[in-house]
């Protein structure tokens, strides 16, 4: 611990005060915490897995522990226990990573631009073309996925409570850690170093998110930067009245039950506004592909990334343990859901993996008359360049026999952060939007 080589995967405190409501209806869920070991060669070693249920009182637990195991009892016992670890980790990347921390905590700022910001403000014109399609793509979702009755209830081990829980976690949302740096830095991932490029240093440098969300967060900012810069200083932004509106209505319209807190810019400096737009550009971009492209790779075959479990882990001393214990294997796809909710999950991955016809990837060209101002063009396409820059890199990295993390156990090499590349169910490239 001491060398910072002991990881947690966290899906422990915000579980258990809902996991009594969870636990309804064919669905046994666990509040899990699982330990991992960083090795020499930065591969993670996972050490031990604690699945925890309420007890009589509120501040009773029942908590079980598992252990790696490679044949045996043991060894099937591991694989129930990372079965319900991933259900957890899946329910809350849907609601939490992908539609909270993407698709709903964005739609005020875009809200925000079009009620305050003339069409021809350059801010506006920065900003709209990383809107397209994100207020359809957000009702479609809330008439067929996020609903009563809809996609999320059916297949999440959160079930009807699923939206309850996701406003429960956005209560510690913050702007300023959506930031990429300040996300590395609070999870201990990096430290703050002035020397390198972007403030920041990796503890290890085989991170692939990291390490590449870092060369396109570094592009990302250059470009806002050499934009922003072309229209303001600290004296003109405070005296824009449109901005300072627009800033104020997602503070206190759009994110209003946060608008006291006191990590908000003031938005009186450049310097406000760029880290604003680079963190916003970044959450719409490049964070929203890295937590979507990847997802039909991993999580189509239920197997490997079930969507919820219906049994619990069996007791010794128990007929289900007994059960367990005749057939481990067939118990494990017993306790995975029924075939319909397995197939239903999957269709959804796949279509969040598909390309959308027409789809602009981030630093294309984005229309002819998005602005004709030479000295933006210029700037704008030196962002482009800089990003068949980072493609090259990465394809670089992936290629590195020494950074194992970029391809893992089943060799596909991780290339959602690719800034261009190929169309199909598994897309490459960074669309320009949030929009599927």
């Amino acid at each position: 611990m001491d060398q910072w080589r002991i990881f947690e995967l966290d899906h422990h405190d915000y579980l258990m005060p809902f996991l009594s409501r969870i636990n309804v209806k064919n669905i046994c869920a666990y509040a899990s915490r699982t330990l991992l070991f960083l090795k020499d060669d930065f591969t993670l070693k996972p050490l031990v897995i604690e699945l925890s249920l309420p007890g009589s009182s509120p501040s009773e637990e029942i908590n079980r522990v598992f252990c790696p195991a490679s044949n045996g009892l043991e060894a099937a016992l591991w694989q129930l226990a990372k079965a319900h670890v991933a259900a957890n980790d899946s329910g809350y990347h849907h609601l939490i990573n992908h539609w909270l921390r993407t698709h709903a905590v964005v739609e005020p700022f875009i809200i925000a631009t079009r009620r305050n910001l003339s069409y021809m403000h350059p801010i506006h014109r920065l900003l709209n073309p990383h809107f397209k399609d994100t207020i359809q793509v957000n009702a479609l979702a809330r008439s067929m996925v996020l609903n009563a009755g809809g996609i999320f209830e059916k297949i999440l081990f959160s079930g009807r409570i699923s939206m309850e829980l996701s406003s429960y976690l956005y209560k510690s949302w913050r702007f300023d850690e959506q930031s990429l740096p300040v996300d590395l830095i609070k999870r201990g991932m990096a430290i703050y170093n002035q020397e390198q490029p972007g403030n920041i240093e990796l503890l290890f440098e085989d991170y692939p998110y990291a390490a590449d969300g870092l060369d396109i967060w570094l592009a990302i900012k250059k470009w806002v930067t050499d934009y922003c810069s072309c229209f303001y200083d600290d004296i003109s932004l405070r005296s824009d009245h449109e901005i300072q509106e627009w800033w104020r209505e997602i503070r206190y319209v759009g994110h209003g039950d946060k608008c006291n807190e006191s990590w908000w810019y003031d938005m009186t400096t450049l310097s406000h506004l760029i880290e604003t737009l680079t963190t916003l550009i970044w959450t719409i971009t490049a964070f929203h592909a890295a937590v979507t492209l990847g997802q039909y790779e991993y999580a189509a075959y239920p197997l490997n990334r079930p969507i919820h479990c219906q049994r619990y882990i069996p007791k010794e001393g128990t007929m289900e343990f007994a059960k367990f214990l005749m057939d481990p294997d067939k118990y494990f796809l017993s306790i995975l859901p029924p075939r319909f909710e397995m197939t239903l999950g999957i269709a959804l991955v796949e279509v969040l993996s598909s390309c959308m016809s027409g789809e602009v990837f981030l630093g294309q060209e984005l229309s002819p008359d998005w602005i004709d101002d030479e000295k933006i063009l210029h700037y704008f396409k030196e962002f482009g360049d800089k990003l068949q820059e980072v493609k090259k890199r990465i394809k670089g990295r992936n290629r590195d026999p020494k950074l194992k993390n970029r391809r893992g156990k089943v060799n596909i090499p991780y290339e959602v952060l690719c800034p261009v590349g190929s169309r199909g169910v598994v897309r490459r490239g960074i669309p320009n939007s949030i929009s599927i």
